[in-house]
C-alpha cells in the first residue's frame, strides 16, 4: 500500500513558530524524504467556518496567509498538493454518511472537542458544525486514503476517532477505508510550544505568539519579553527550568553549531542549562542566544515569503490545482464509499439489471 500523508491548519491567522516546530518543518522534511506516494496539506476553511461562521471575511484573508507561510516554510507544490477544504464538495458527503457512526456521547468524550468548547466558552451554544469536527476531520483523512497523519499530542484523540470511524465502516460494509496512523514530532519540545508568556498555548487573542511573517526587531522584541523564572532575580540567583519558556524554544529550534558560532564557551545547551540552574548565567544572556537561533531560522522564511508575495496570483493558481487534484481523489473515495454502502443506484448496471429481470418475471 502507498503511504499517503493528509495534515493541515485552519486558516484563522497567520501561522507562528509553534505551528512550524509542531508539524510545519516535518511536513517539509517528510516531503523530501521520497518516502510517501502523495502528501495533502489542507487548508481547513470549512473548519475554520463552525467557530467563525459570523466573520467570513477573516477566514477568507488567512487563507493566503497561511499558503505563504506554507510555501515560504519550504512545501513544494510540485511535491505535495496544497488544497482548500471548502472546493472538496466529497467531503460534505462522506461526513454525512459517517455521521451516523457515531454518537452524540462519544462525541461529547472527545478530550480535544471538551477542551475547545471550553476554550471558547460555547457551553450549551454549541454550533453543531463544530460539535461534529471530528466527524469532519474523518472524512478529510479518509476521503484521500491518508496512511499516516502528522499531528501535535493534542490531537490524538481526534485521531483516535477517525480510526474509531474507519473500523466501523468497514466492519458493517467491508474494508474500504484506510485506518490511519498518528506520526507525532520526535522532539518532545516541539509537541506543545507555549507563548511568549509561559501560558500553555500561543494563541492571537493573547498577543502571546511570534509569527513566522513576523519581521526580525519584531521577534527580537517578543523574545527579549519572553517568560522566563519569575524567582531568577540575580544573576548569581540559581535558575529553574520548568516553565522557562526561554529554554523551551532552546529545546526545539537550538543545534549544536549554533553553540559553536554565537555561544563557544559552552559545549551545547546541557551545559547552559547546568549553568543556568547553578546560577551565574542571566536572562538576557540566554535570550539573547535564542534571538540570534530563531533569526537563523526564520531569515529564509522571511525571504522565500517576501518572494511568493509578488505574485499572489500564482499562489492562487497553486491552491486551485492542488485543490482539482485533491478532488478528484476524493471523488474516487466516495464512489468506493457509495458502492460499499449499496447507494450507487445509477452507477451500477448489474443493480439496475438485477431490478430489470425481477420485475420481468413478475
Amino acid at each position: 500500500m502507498d503511504k499517503i500523508i493528509l495534515t493541515g491548519d485552519r486558516p484563522t491567522g497567520r501561522l507562528h513558530v509553534g505551528h512550524y516546530a509542531g508539524s510545519i518543518r516535518r511536513r517539509v522534511e517528510l516531503q523530501n524524504s521520497g518516502t510517501f506516494a502523495k502528501i495533502f496539506i489542507m487548508i481547513a476553511d470549512a473548519q475554520a467556518l463552525t467557530d467563525n461562521f459570523e466573520n467570513p471575511q477573516k477566514v477568507r484573508e488567512n487563507i493566503i496567509e497561511v499558503a505563504l507561510d506554507y510555501l515560504s516554510c519550504g512545501l513544494d507544490p510540485a511535491k505535495s498538493n496544497l488544497l482548500i477544504q471548502s472546493q472538496i464538495p466529497e467531503l460534505t458527503e462522506l461526513t454525512f454518511f459517517y455521521s451516523n457512526l457515531v454518537t452524540v456521547s462519544r462525541l461529547q468524550r472527545n478530550p480535544t472537542v471538551k477542551s475547545e468548547i471550553q476554550q471558547r466558552n460555547f457551553e450549551a451554544s454549541i454550533p453543531v458544525g463544530f460539535f461534529t469536527y471530528p466527524i469532519s476531520q474523518a472524512a478529510d483523512i479518509t476521503a484521500f486514503k491518508a496512511t499516516t497523519v502528522p499531528v501535535g499530542e493534542d490531537q490524538l484523540p481526534m485521531i483516535e476517532q477517525t480510526r474509531e470511524i474507519v473500523r466501523k465502516f468497514n466492519s458493517i460494509y467491508g474494508e474500504t477505508l484506510v485506518e490511519p496512523e498518528v506520526l507525532l514530532p520526535e522532539n518532545e519540545a516541539c509537541l506543545r510550544l507555549p507563548g511568549t508568556d509561559g501560558k500553555q498555548k500561543m494563541s492571537k487573542s493573547l498577543g502571546n505568539c511570534i509569527y513566522l511573517a513576523d519581521p526580525e526587531e519584531e521577534v527580537k522584541q517578543k523574545i527579549m519579553s519572553m517568560y522566563t523564572d519569575p524567582q531568577h532575580l540575580r544573576i548569581s540567583d540559581p535558575g529553574h527550568l520548568e516553565g522557562n519558556c526561554v529554554f523551551t524554544y532552546l529545546d526545539a529550534f537550538s543545534k549544536p553549531e549554533h553553540f559553536a558560532e554565537y555561544l563557544p564557551e559552552y559545549q551545547g545547551l546541557d551545559e547552559l542549562k547546568a549553568h543556568y540552574q547553578r546560577g551565574g548565567l542571566g536572562d538576557v544572556k540566554i535570550k539573547k542566544f535564542l534571538n540570534q537561533v530563531l533569526q537563523e531560522e526564520l531569515a529564509p522564511i522571511r525571504k522565500k515569503r517576501a518572494e511568493y508575495e509578488k505574485d499572489i496570483p500564482a499562489v492562487y493558481e497553486i491552491l486551485r490545482k492542488g485543490s482539482e487534484i485533491a478532488r478528484e481523489e476524493a471523488a474516487r473515495t466516495l464512489a468506493e464509499v457509495k458502492r460499499a454502502m449499496k447507494i450507487d443506484y445509477f452507477e451500477n448496471e448489474e443493480w439496475i439489471r438485477s431490478q430489470c429481470e425481477k420485475y420481468d418475471r413478475a
